[in-house]
């Protein structure tokens, strides 16, 4: 069984809704990756409005019916097991071509519970 707490690390992966590797959408293929890659878990987060590099804001007012709302990864482990991943990701994105920011922070896991 997986253990985690004290210093972590946090990686966060921002990203459209829409971004796709062929048929599979983005966002879904890193959660898939990290779960291959043994991460202790991984969750989407879909946001209601953004702007970044381009300058596109992507909103979910009825008014404007964005097809490409904000999408958040956010992924916990180790300093160790995410600095491993992160290549991963990289190609992930680079295989998407459609660009994304990618941050990390130390946390301090205080619990971290598996299922039995």
């Amino acid at each position: 069984m997986m253990q985690l707490n004290g210093q972590s690390r946090l990686l966060r992966i921002f990203i459209g809704e829409i971004d796709k590797i062929g048929h599979t959408l983005l966002y879904e293929a890193i959660v898939l990756a990290a779960k291959k890659h043994g991460i202790a878990g991984a969750t989407v987060l879909r946001g209601i409005m953004s702007f970044g590099a381009s300058s596109t804001i992507h909103s979910a007012k009825l008014i404007d019916i964005s097809e490409d709302l904000p999408i958040v990864v956010e992924i916990i482990d180790t300093e160790e097991k995410i600095n491993n991943f992160l290549p991963d990701i990289n190609r992930l994105l680079n295989e998407c071509g459609r660009g994304g920011l990618v941050t990390t922070e130390q946390v301090n896991v205080l619990y971290y519970h598996p299922k039995k």
